[in-house]
């Protein structure tokens, strides 16, 4: 007996019905970003290793998929490498690809190579998968999508706040109530500066980073065991702990830091953004959180997080200011601002909230039975004309039982089904039944494609 055929783990196959709400994800995502002006990029799935080692930390290296040589991919190495066991030398020997960890690092390589056809400011999109040799768990897959936008090119604070207003109109379209929390890196520079530990930046944002899952009890606690002073640990509390509307926050912030160039220009930047927006009427709360971190190493300006407020979930999208993306590559002094949506977790919160509306993931809307030849030609004519019609029809491709066929048609959640017979085919017309209610008239086409098309 044949073994029984599996994926790899933290993979996953979709359904006819998991497709179609993906579609409406990315659809809605993918409108959106057009009509800000954004233009849709591709890269390959795998890129040179060259390209990606080094980008992600020791940590993110170990993460890459990396694709055996084609070939005698032996040719070149010892017996002493071979018998060494060193894996990760034999794999720099053995793979000189791998698959893409994000969009990000392909991104910046894309510029550095198109530079020469690119229009700066460079308003991109991509839609694409990515791969992580992750340990697979509830949410983390080894495969998943990512839906990202940059501007590249330009230091305008209008590019943080057109993609805040993307942000406020996706989540709008979807029916999704969330919080977009924003923060700068420069603010929390700020802070590090003046509670005197401006060396131990990282150590402090990402202690309060888990402010709201661990406690502000266990956040000092973990502060103390970095390393920071319990003056400095004292001086952060009023800072973690701020409250007070947006405006509120700015102004205790612009007394706090008054002494740090660095923090106040980011208060500086933060109060133009939010200030701006508050003229935008946006539909989604937007709110300044101090204790907001994101990947500090990457990030040197604005950063992003939105929250789902009806479902308990991760953060669903993130983002922000970067210099230098494409340092790495040898072209400097590109500065860009980006964000990216998780379309697994906005997935899973439409899932939980019942918000995927009916046309989105119904696909067939008409269904014509099949009772034969004679039928099944007459109903082809009135067939293709609800096609051209933009109607989702088809036929049922055999003359099989009637019972058979409006299974069919209940199990696809077809909501209309056409009975052509020999009554019918004499007066030019098809029976058109309403699968909800049941309800059935005799129509012409023209009737049939007016009932469908309301």
């Amino acid at each position: 007996m044949a073994a029984k055929p599996g994926i790899p783990k933290g993979t996953r196959d979709f359904s006819p019905v998991e497709m179609a709400k993906r579609n409406y994800i990315f659809n809605t995502i993918r409108d959106v970003y057009h009509l800000y002006g954004f233009q849709q990029i591709e890269t390959p799935s795998m890129e040179m290793l060259s390209t990606l080692m080094g980008k992600y930390g020791e940590e993110g290296d170990k993460l890459l998929f990396k694709i055996q040589n084609s070939g005698d991919y032996f040719s070149g190495i010892t017996d002493e490498e071979l018998l060494s066991r060193n894996a990760a030398k034999l794999a720099s020997k053995f793979c000189e690809k791998g698959l893409r960890y994000d969009l990000t690092v392909p991104f910046a390589r894309y510029v550095v190579m198109h530079r020469d056809e690119i229009t700066f400011p460079f308003k991109r999109y991509q839609i694409q998968p990515v791969w992580r040799a992750d340990r697979p768990q509830k949410g983390r897959y080894r495969e998943f999508y990512q839906c990202d936008a940059d501007v590249v090119g330009s230091d305008s604070l209008l590019n943080e706040v057109e993609l805040m207003q993307i942000v406020d109109t996706v989540f709008t379209r979807f029916g999704i109530r969330v919080c977009i929390k924003i923060n700068n890196r420069k603010i929390l520079t700020g802070i590090a500066e003046i509670i005197g530990e401006a060396d131990k930046i990282v150590d402090i944002t990402v202690a309060i980073d888990k402010l709201d899952k661990i406690g502000l009890d266990n956040v000092n606690k973990e502060l103390a065991e970095k390393g920071i002073s319990e003056e400095a640990i004292a001086k952060l509390q009023p800072i973690i702990l701020l409250s007070g509307t947006n405006a509120e926050k700015l102004a205790t912030l612009k007394t706090v830091l008054s002494d740090s160039e660095t923090g106040l220009k980011g208060v500086e930047e933060s109060e133009f953004i939010l200030n701006t927006l508050q003229t935008m009427g946006l539909k989604n709360e937007i709110e300044l959180d101090l204790t907001l971190a994101r990947g500090l190493n990457y990030y040197t300006g604005a950063i992003f997080e939105v929250k789902a407020l009806d479902v308990q979930i991760g953060s669903i999208t993130g983002g922000g200011r970067y210099d230098n993306l494409t340092g790495v590559f040898g072209m400097a002094g590109v500065s860009g601002v980006g964000i990216s949506f998780g379309a697994d977790r906005i997935f899973d919160v439409l899932n939980l909230l019942e918000l995927y509306p009916k046309e989105a993931v119904n696909g067939t809307q008409l269904l014509f039975i099949n009772f034969g030849e004679k039928e099944a030609a007459f109903s082809m004519g009135i067939l293709s004309k609800a096609r051209a019609a933009g109607i989702r029809a088809e036929i049922f491709p055999d003359a099989a039982k009637m019972k058979k066929q409006m299974s069919y048609a209940n199990v696809k959640n077809i909501p209309f089904v056409a009975i052509v017979g020999e009554n019918e085919m004499n007066e030019g017309k098809a029976m058109l039944k309403n699968m909800e209610s049941g309800e059935q008239q005799l129509v012409t086409a023209e009737e049939l494609i007016g009932a469908l098309t309301k």
